[in-house]
């Protein structure tokens, strides 16, 4: 029998690349996408895949890739979106710190509430794998590298649901046997990702429409930035190894600033002939000033590393904007 997905925010930039590598290894594959379009789009689903839409309590016997419009805070949607898959990759989530210190209870709402109606369609539906895309933010501030021991101490309501989330998968994991994953991502970035509002997206975009680049802070705060085909290989692995309750941080191991970003950002445009200008504002509340992870525990168990380098990654990335014709007219 062919793989049966159920992805949730997968007209998404992680959502469509996962969707991807799927198909091109298991062209049978059945894909469910769940998202409620408010930040991926049917377009851009439609740029990897041919798909047809159904409503959630019609798509059960669909092949191919169906797109469900629906929120994931109802639960009927997201049980008949689970009834008969075998595996559900959690990617749907309000995302972001700034998001959620303005509005604290949507990203409750919709990272709480919404993780655990998946779990719970999952264990309802016997869904053999649950993987939950989590981040680095519930640990907080704290020395890095950050790895899967440090006990979490969220500064962010971003941090404090996606901390909930993992408390869930692995409760789930050990009072009802469902096989979950909770992987950390790092700060991902890389072809594909022209709706995000992450640094590397945000500088490329702003340059390329002629716009001044906003920092918040004095840029020495620092991330690990990964490469969209490297994390979903960590997504790949996850799905194929027989592990559970597992929490992994899915990064590089490298630690870089936002002011070297902007700078090799800055540089690889003026080689196309584009000047970027910066301007800083204030840091944003939620923020925490270092973060790179250690990745030993997903070489270990998962078999996983990344291998694409900051600068070939961002140059890929700025081809990718040029192409989607993202400057100005």
């Amino acid at each position: 029998m062919p793989a049966r997905y159920l992805i949730t925010g997968g007209c998404g930039f992680i959502g469509t690349a996962l969707i991807r590598r799927i198909l091109q290894a298991e062209p049978a594959a059945a894909i469910r996408v769940l998202d409620n379009l408010l930040v991926g789009t049917a377009e851009d689903l439609g740029r990897v895949s041919a798909f047809t839409r159904r409503p959630a309590g019609d798509c059960r016997a669909a092949t191919g890739v169906v797109l469900v419009e629906g929120d994931l805070r109802d639960f009927d949607t997201a049980l008949r979106c689970a009834d008969g898959v075998d595996c559900i990759v959690h990617l749907a989530a309000s995302t972001g710190v700034p998001i959620s210190v303005e509005d604290p209870r949507t990203d409750m709402e919709s990272n709480v509430i919404g993780t655990f109606n998946m779990l719970e369609a999952a264990r309802q539906s016997s869904v053999r794998k649950f993987l939950f895309a989590s981040s680095g933010a519930p640990i907080g501030e704290a020395q890095p590298p950050l790895h899967e021991e440090i006990p979490a101490r969220p500064v962010s309501p971003y941090g404090a649901s996606k901390l909930a989330g993992e408390g869930y998968c692995c409760a789930y994991a050990k009072s009802f046997g469902l096989s979950t994953v909770a992987l950390r991502f790092g700060n991902v970035y890389g072809p594909g990702c022209r709706h995000k509002s992450s640094v590397v997206a945000k500088l490329i975009r702003q340059a390329l429409l002629g716009q001044p680049c906003e920092i918040y802070g004095d840029g020495k705060q620092s991330r690990d930035f990964i490469y969209i085909d490297d994390l979903v290989n960590a997504v790949l692995r996850a799905i194929e190894r027989d592990v559970a309750g597992e929490l992994f941080h899915i990064a590089t191991g490298r630690e870089h600033t936002v002011a070297e970003v902007v700078e090799l950002v800055s540089e690889i445009l003026r080689e196309k002939g584009i000047t970027m200008s910066i301007e800083y504002g204030a840091r944003r509340r939620g923020d925490v000033m270092r973060n790179f992870a250690d990745t030993r525990k997903a070489e270990s168990i998962l078999g996983w590393i990344p291998t694409m380098d900051l600068r070939g990654g961002i140059s890929r990335t700025v081809e990718y904007f040029i192409r989607q014709g993202c400057g100005p007219d």
